[in-house]
């Protein structure tokens, strides 16, 4: 556990894990912008691209997990640290990458440093920012630099790709930003792990990773080679058995990879739903609207980029006011903005097409700012409201592995719905495309509604209680005299 930090270093501290979430937003949808341009450099079509942002997503979302119970186990400064390390020596070799597929893999290293630095620094705020609503408050800014560095990824983006420097430059940038974090890590941030760390699942952990790369790969690969193809039938049977396994095999264990008695909790299993649907729409919007602007409006890669600063410039202002909302109100009134606003803005875009005036898209990134930002602290929030201390590094996981699902499946749906239907983004299958963000939206205020009744934070109490033994087999050892591991009952991980 941590000891006290003084407010200022908090403040440093909070800080210093936004500089990281800012990193990692930044390259992810900075990429989105340069496709275009790595396309015809590399002469990729829309299934190539989709594994650019994809391949980055995939490997985050498989080992977000796998780096959170690591972290509780060896120390999540030392996580930290060992997270920036291989982001950066991704990122410069993503920058040096000579083809596609090299930079496919590159995209797999950097991911790896990525997974070790979103739940590991959510964790390391929550654990340090010990009250309900110092909480709340510092959860609001860190949601509103996670939708700000989203947003503002294709403006760097764009200008790195219509300068001297190159589309290359989008990850060189990393370096010295990771280099300087690294620095200040050691610093700042105090040493802090879990009293009752997890041991390695891995049969958890290959379930996890071969299910969501076959489910991506089904996806992205079904309009080319066919969905009722034997390779695309064959992926998508190996990510069925892949989640029968787990759902099998989890709670079986006494340190599941995957918590799943924390889903008996209707908050926190509409709060992760809710993150996949919000960066599903999230993912989806930055994917289509690159290729909708560049393509079929013939803008500029940096064009295209400024014309998305609304949605940056909402994030900054109203990311801090919903962690204060929050903190005052409850979850519920943003959840319902975020909803409305993600799902108006699928509305809105469905009909844009080359005569849409600038005006009514940057109403619509408006809209999409807005819904952004108020989505980020009440799911955050969510994910480890209730939950006991030892074990925020476990719900920290399965939130932020929840969003790169999010993200995963939105960029891989939108990539097979312009690859089936040829279009680029607007009208045709582009139109589909924002349609589904519209019912992302709409998905996302039903789930708000309904998640924060009384009847739902009632059942949010079901997932403390007493420390169950654990079952013969499979038994861990004492954190120290007479104790035992505190946590959330699941399924038959008591014997039963």
């Amino acid at each position: 556990m941590t000891t006290a930090v003084t407010a200022p270093r908090k403040t440093l501290l909070l800080a210093l894990c936004c500089v990281s979430v800012l990193l990692i937003g930044i390259d992810m949808t900075g990429v989105n912008v340069a496709l275009p341009t790595i396309g015809a450099r590399f002469h990729a079509g829309t299934s190539g691209l989709a594994w650019v942002v994809d391949a980055y997503t995939v490997t985050l979302a498989a080992f977000l997990l796998f780096a959170s119970s690591t972290a509780d186990r060896l120390g999540r400064r030392r996580i930290f640290v060992a997270g920036l390390t291989v982001f950066v020596v991704g990122s410069a070799l993503c920058a040096v990458a000579p083809t596609l597929g090299w930079l496919i893999v590159f995209r797999v290293v950097q991911a790896l440093g990525a997974a070790a630095l979103n739940p590991v620094a959510m964790a390391i705020i929550g654990t340090v920012h010990t009250e309900p609503a110092e909480r709340a408050r510092a959860l609001g800014v860190w949601g509103g630099v996670i939708g700000l560095s989203l947003a503002l990824g294709p403006i760097v983006g764009g200008a790195l790709v219509d300068s001297p420097l190159g589309w290359r430059w989008i990850f060189l940038i990393n370096v010295p930003i990771g280099i300087a974090a690294l620095l200040l890590t050691r610093r700042v941030v105090p040493e802090s792990r879990s009293p009752f760390p997890r041991r390695f699942d891995p049969l958890g952990q290959i379930f996890v990773t071969a299910g969501l790369a076959a489910l991506t790969l089904g996806i992205i690969e079904g309009p080319v080679l066919g969905w009722l193809s034997a390779p695309i039938t064959a992926a998508f049977a190996v990510a069925a058995a892949c989640l029968a396994g787990l759902l099998l095999h989890e709670p079986r264990r006494f340190d599941p990879l995957i918590e799943l008695g924390f889903f008996r909790s209707f908050p926190f299993a509409a709060s992760n739903l809710m993150a996949v649907l919000s960066f599903a729409a999230l993912g989806s919007f930055l994917f289509l609207n690159s290729l909708y602007l560049q393509g079929e409006r013939g803008y500029s890669a940096l064009t295209a980029g400024l014309l998305v600063l609304p949605l940056a410039a909402v994030s900054v202002v109203l990311g801090p006011v919903g962690g204060r909302v929050l903190a005052v109100r409850g979850p519920r009134i943003p959840l319902a903005v975020a909803g409305t606003g993600i799902g108006a803005t699928g509305v809105m875009l469905s009909f844009a097409g080359t005569s849409t005036p600038v005006w009514w898209l940057l109403l619509a990134y408006t809209v999409m700012g807005i819904g952004n930002a108020a989505v980020g602290a009440p799911i955050s929030q969510a994910a480890v409201a209730g939950m006991p201390r030892e074990r925020i590094g476990v719900a920290t996981g399965i939130s932020s592995t929840s969003r790169q699902i999010g993200a995963t499946l939105g960029v891989a749906v939108a990539g097979a719905v312009l690859g089936a239907g040829g279009a680029r983004g607007g009208g045709g299958s582009g139109g589909v495309g924002w349609w589904l963000n519209a019912g992302y939206g709409t998905a996302i205020l039903v789930l708000g509604l309904l998640s924060t009744t009384a009847r739902a934070r009632a059942s949010a109490h079901a997932v403390t209680g007493p420390p169950p033994v654990p079952p013969p087999g499979d038994t861990a050892p004492p954190a120290g005299p007479g104790t035992r591991r505190p946590r959330v009952g699941n399924g038959r991980s008591d014997g039963q």
